[in-house]
């Protein structure tokens, strides 16, 4: 019994021996651990880096913002105007032309037979009214010696007329001759692009056929037609009404490039009711051939440029219930919210109608973990994520790693 109790003892006092030096290391742990502390909207006192942008004083364009679709000025669907069949094809498809290029040929031999029928139909009248002015000049002698009735003579000056007659028929008539010849070769009435060929050669063609021959499209100059909201239109007809030209630029698709810039052409004369807007069409030169027949693109009409007001990147805009604001760096470093009153907006560029002045800097990148009076510590674009690291030492014989020789010979 007594060994028993002698084992108990002995037990206890080696748990409470492991107890207190499990309680002391703890201690001590806890001693030498620094205190974490987190800033910023934790509100403690550690700076917080960000990225800031100074307040400047510039000019920035009034721009309306729309999307437009390009439009060719022209369109034609070449068609030919005589019947007949068709023995040349005289263009590439994608061929720019100009005003009387030939583009195909209809075979001429039936038009050519028509020209020469009415030219001697016309020569046979004009020896016939020849020789009825030459027996006008005699019997008008005749009656002037009374030896031929006046009846003869009436005769003979209404039988002149109608042969004048004929032979004015007979003009016309080869006139047209002339001009049905002339169609057999068909050219192109207008300066563009051509489209792809819709007729081969060796087929009969009409005049009545509703397909043509070819579609050409004329892309220098060439048009964009765009629609921008009815707020809009009267400070574009005032501008419009003082004789200014307004610069009109086409933006591609993700309105990253500038395709081609123009000028404002004319506004429709009636707002559409359904979407409340109205339609306005711009022109532009389009020598490099940018543009392209119903290409959409992004418009950016410039109405207006503002001079000499406070710009600021738009990503220094903060938004919350009392509205948008800044947070501007003291020279203390620290921050404060300032409301601000936004203007014009011109890519990332914002104009400040009140509330910051040129020369104070605000907060571009890094304001999610600010509040009112937070230290901060400016650095530059792309430092954020992490301490800069020096960079690696040269080929020293401390860093690289030795070859299996120099381990063998000690050096």
């Amino acid at each position: 019994m007594k060994n028993k109790v002698l084992w108990i003892t002995s037990g206890l006092l080696v748990v409470i021996g492991v107890l207190t030096i499990f309680l002391s290391a703890s201690g001590e742990e806890e001693k030498q651990a620094p205190s974490v502390k987190r800033g910023g909207k934790d509100g403690a006192n550690r700076s917080l880096p960000v990225t800031v942008a100074t307040a400047r004083t510039g000019d920035i364009d009034v721009v309306i913002n729309a999307l437009g679709t390009v439009t060719a000025r022209n369109t034609v669907t070449v068609k030919p105007r005589v019947d007949g069949q068709l023995i040349r094809v005289a263009f590439s498809e994608g061929q720019i032309v100009k005003v009387g290029d030939l583009l195909a040929e209809i075979d001429p031999r039936s038009f050519q037979a028509q020209l020469d029928q009415a030219n001697g139909q016309l020569m046979r009248d004009e020896s016939l009214l020849a020789i009825a002015r030459l027996d006008q000049v005699r019997y008008r002698g005749l009656l002037a010696k009374d030896s031929i009735a006046k009846q003869q003579v009436d005769a003979q000056e209404a039988l002149v007329k109608q042969y004048e007659g004929d032979v004015k028929t007979d003009r016309a008539l080869v006139d047209n001759a002339k001009l049905q010849l002339a169609f057999t070769k068909v050219t192109a009435p207008i300066a563009g692009r051509l489209g792809l060929r819709l007729v081969d050669t060796g087929n009969m063609v009409r005049a009545t056929d509703t397909g043509g021959l070819v579609v050409i499209t004329q892309t220098q100059p060439i048009t964009v037609i765009f629609s921008i909201p009815s707020d809009h239109l009267t400070d574009v007809m005032s501008k419009i009404n003082d004789n200014q030209q307004l610069t009109v630029e086409a933006w591609d698709r993700d309105n990253k490039k500038r395709l081609a810039t123009g000028v404002l052409q004319s506004v429709d004369n009636q707002i559409d009711v359904t979407t409340g807007t109205v339609k306005l069409k711009a022109e532009f030169t389009n020598s490099d051939n940018t543009l392209f027949p119903n290409l959409f693109v992004n418009v950016h009409l410039r109405i207006e440029t503002q001079q000499g007001v406070t710009l600021i990147p738009t990503s220094a805009s903060q938004h919350g219930t009392e509205g948008t604001y800044f947070y501007v760096v003291n020279e203390d470093k620290t921050v404060s919210m300032r409301p601000v009153i936004l203007g014009q907006v011109s890519g990332n560029i914002v104009a400040v109608e009140k509330g910051l002045v040129p020369g104070e800097k605000v907060v571009i990148d890094g304001a999610d973990k600010l509040n009112q009076g937070a230290k901060v510590e400016i650095i530059s674009p792309g430092e954020r994520g992490g301490e800069k690291k020096d960079p690696p030492k040269g080929d020293s014989r401390q860093n690289r790693r030795k070859s299996p020789t120099e381990s063998k010979d000690g050096a």
